[in-house]
C-alpha cells in the first residue's frame, strides 16, 4: 500500500508584528517622521512585519506612498487597522484588514506610551495579538519548571539571533552579541555583556527591568519606550553591571552597586 504525502499543509503559526500607529494624515509629514524614527533606531526595526493602525484618523491617507516608504525603510506591510474610506484604500493596496481587539495592551499602557513619545507622528508598538509571538530560534534556550515562569537560554546570542520570552523573563546565561535581540514580556536578566539590543515589558509592562553584568548596548526599551544608545557610555556605566529602569515614561539607567 502507497501512502501519498500532501504537497502542502495548513499548519498554525504565530508572528512577531511592529504596529504603526499613525497619529496624522499628512504624506509628507508621516514620511518624515518615519525616517526619523528608523534613523534613531537603527537597524532595530528592519524586515519586522508591520500593521499599520490608521484607526485614529478620518482624513484619507495616501496608502501607495506609506507602503512604499516603509518597504523603503525595510518594513514589510502585512496588514493595516483602519475604517471606512481609509480601510477600502487600504484593502485596494492589497493589505488584509487585522484585528487588534484582543490585545493585552491597556488604553492606559497606550496613553502613557504616546505621551512619552510627545505625540508622534508616527508612534511603534511591539503588538502581543493576534500575530506576536516570534518563535526563538536559539538551539541553547532550555525550558523552565512550571513553577518557575522563566525561560532561560544557556550559552551566548550571536549577531543576528532573537529571543523572545512570551508571558515571561528572560534570562541569558552569556553574552547578547551586537545585533542580536532579547525580548520579554517580563524582566531580562543577562549574566554577560549586553552587546545588542534589549526590549523588556514588550506588552506594555512599565514595571519591567532590564539587568546585565556588562552594558554595553545598541538599544533598551521598557514598555515600547526605547533609547538607542549611539554614544560611549559614562564610566560608571560602560561595561559595568547595571539596571534600565522606567521612571516617569522616562528610560534610566544606573550602575547595580548602587
Amino acid at each position: 500500500m502507497t501512502t501519498e504525502t500532501s504537497a502542502l499543509d495548513f499548519k498554525s503559526a504565530t508572528l512577531y508584528a511592529v504596529r504603526v500607529l499613525l497619529q496624522r494624515a499628512d504624506t509628507i509629514e508621516l514620511i518624515a517622521a518615519l525616517q526619523k524614527r528608523m534613523a534613531d533606531a537603527g537597524a532595530f526595526f528592519e524586515n519586522e512585519p508591520v500593521v499599520i493602525d490608521a484607526s485614529r484618523l478620518e482624513d484619507l491617507v495616501d496608502w501607495p506612498a506609506l507602503i512604499k516608504a516603509l518597504q523603503d525603510q525595510r518594513l514589510p506591510v502585512i496588514g493595516v487597522v483602519a475604517q471606512g474610506a481609509n480601510l477600502k484604500a487600504a484593502q485596494a493596496c492589497g493589505l488584509t484588514l487585522i484585528d487588534l481587539s484582543t490585545s493585552s495592551v491597556s488604553k492606559s499602557s497606550e496613553t502613557r506610551q504616546t505621551a512619552s513619545m510627545t505625540e508622534p507622528v508616527i508612534a511603534y508598538r511591539p503588538d502581543p495579538a493576534p500575530f506576536a509571538t516570534p518563535v526563538a530560534t536559539v538551539p541553547e534556550i532550555i525550558d523552565s519548571p512550571e513553577a518557575a515562569p522563566t525561560l532561560v537560554v544557556r550559552g551566548p546570542l550571536r549577531s543576528g539571533q532573537r529571543v523572545y520570552a512570551r508571558n515571561c523573563d528572560l534570562i541569558v546565561m552569556g553574552v547578547v552579541s551586537q545585533g542580536a535581540e532579547v525580548i520579554a514580556d517580563g524582566n531580562i536578566h543577562i549574566y554577560g555583556p549586553l552587546r545588542g539590543k534589549a526590549m523588556a515589558g514588550a506588552h506594555g509592562n512599565t514595571s519591567a527591568r532590564i539587568f546585565t553584568t556588562g552594558l554595553d548596548a545598541e538599544l533598551v526599551a521598557i514598555a515600547g519606550v526605547y533609547r538607542v544608545i549611539d554614544k560611549k557610555l559614562t564610566a560608571d556605566l560602560y561595561q559595568r553591571p547595571a539596571m534600565v529602569s522606567l521612571d516617569k515614561d522616562v528610560l534610566s539607567m544606573a550602575p547595580l552597586e548602587q
